[in-house]
């Protein structure tokens, strides 16, 4: 592992830390080992810079070290020829020091009120702080509010004596990771840069250029966390306005996924979102409340990304209604005492990832009106345990055999993984509730299906 670079006069840090990101000599660590800081470390390692990953979970970083992954479009193949040649990764937050530049990728949740939750970034900033010293540059990549980074992670790290833009540099830099996507991935996806002041701007921005294919520097770091929460929040809105559609257009007959086909067929003027049982992911769900928070502190009420957030997170509940009305419509039975299998957990398709997910709330809502709820999901064997579902881990997915599905009232489709057989599953079920338009996108219609 590359020794750390030897302290300078403060003058010439910015000069030396340059040199060494240009001849790939800087070490970068890596903070928070999940579905961004992998990517981005793996990016690094390719761009031929050693790197060290960083984590508080020993089990994760052990397997990483022997070369196994434990994210589905990450292979163990890619793991392992990073650990042969520059990655390694560790608890050892000590090594820090070691580092020449610190990307933080640690999760920014919500508490239970819908307010920010930064215990994690906090808690990076002052492990960090612990091991700063002069002519390190700080990445601060977690999404976060306007603010962030120089109101919170700043005061952290000056603490320390050593002065942000003189003896070391910060910058913020949004992850645009998309789990699953073939299309985009952390080198091709462009970057956006922000930097506390002109040096920590132009070091960021060199170091981004060797991992990604083209950085997009703006004035700050509070602009640079402005235009993440922009990016979520227009989805989020989005969804919104097509979830709600769903509701009006329901009870007039009219199928939106039909509306929707039939929208994006104009050239122009109009952009393709799509209905679901509730919004899932690391960013979508969350990142909105960000903003909403922090402009309560300039009196400013954000009334419609806020009624955004309220259609979005009403949906799980109009999907067990759904589920009421198909059971009663189809079985004459009610929701009290029916079996229900609830196909897919990840929060979208082909994907191994749970985070927020609306299937964890659609088991709740349903058990908690009396339905027995499984599930079955290829990618997901197991419920993980969740601060917010915590009762639900240790599940099992269920197979898809014949004889398993004619044992439940309802098939309840709430991700729509291509892996899924879904003529089989329409067979031999009693009566599918489909909130992703899964079957029609498979040719699969008939009397049994029931769009949520």
């Amino acid at each position: 592992m590359q020794k750390p670079l030897h302290a300078t006069p403060q003058a010439d840090q910015a000069i030396t830390l340059m040199e060494a990101i240009n001849s790939r000599k800087a070490t970068v660590g890596v903070v928070g080992l999940g579905y961004v800081g992998i990517p981005l470390a793996l990016a690094a390692v390719r761009a031929r810079f050693p790197v060290i990953g960083f984590d508080i979970d020993s089990g994760r970083t052990e397997q990483l070290n022997r070369g196994e992954s434990f994210i589905k479009h990450i292979p163990s193949s890619t793991i392992a020829e990073a650990v042969k040649g520059r990655f390694k990764a560790s608890t050892d937050f000590a090594l820090l020091s070691e580092a020449d530049a610190i990307l933080i990728c640690v999760p920014t949740p919500l508490t239970r009120h819908r307010e920010p939750d930064l215990t994690y970034v906090e808690s990076t900033a002052r492990a960090v702080a612990e091991r700063l010293r002069p002519g390190q540059l700080v990445v601060l990549e977690s999404t976060t509010y306007p603010g962030t980074t120089e109101e919170v992670v700043k005061p952290i790290l000056e603490a320390t004596g050593l002065r942000s833009g003189v003896d070391f540099f910060l910058a913020f830099s949004p992850e645009r990771e998309d789990p699953g996507n073939a299309e985009f991935g952390t080198t091709t996806i462009p970057k956006v840069v922000g930097g506390d002041g002109e040096s920590a701007l132009k070091l960021a921005e060199a170091l981004y250029q060797a991992l990604v294919a083209r950085t997009v520097p703006v004035s700050s770091t509070r602009m640079a966390e402005a235009v993440k929460l922009t990016e979520n929040i227009f989805r989020s809105v989005n969804i919104a306005l097509v979830n709600e559609l769903k509701l009006v257009y329901e009870p007039m007959g009219i199928d939106i996924w039909e509306v929707i086909d039939a929208a994006k067929t104009k050239p122009f003027g109009f952009m393709p979102f799509y209905p679901g049982p509730g919004l899932g992911g690391h960013c979508i769900p969350i990142d909105p409340f960000y903003l909403t928070w922090k402009a309560r502190e300039f009196d400013i009420a954000t009334r419609f990304i806020e009624l955004a957030g309220e259609i979005n997170t009403r949906m799980p509940a109009h999907v067990v209604g759904r589920v009421v009305d198909a059971l009663d419509q189809h079985l004459g039975k009610s929701l009290t005492r029916s079996k229900i299998l609830l196909v897919g957990l990840a929060y979208k398709k082909n994907v191994d990832d749970m985070r927020e997910s609306p299937s964890l709330k659609l088991i709740e809502l349903l058990e908690a009106r009396g339905g027995s709820v499984d599930y079955h999901d290829p990618f997901i064997p197991v419920i993980s345990k969740t601060r917010e579902h915590a009762d639900l881990a240790g599940r099992r997915s269920v197979p898809l055999d014949p004889a398993i599905v004619r044992g439940y009232d309802a098939v309840l489709i709430a991700t729509d993984h291509d892996d899924v057989d879904y003529s089989a599953l329409v067979e031999h079920a009693k009566v599918v509730i489909d909130t992703r338009n899964a079957c029609a996108r498979a040719g699969v219609f008939g009397p049994k299906i029931l769009k949520a």
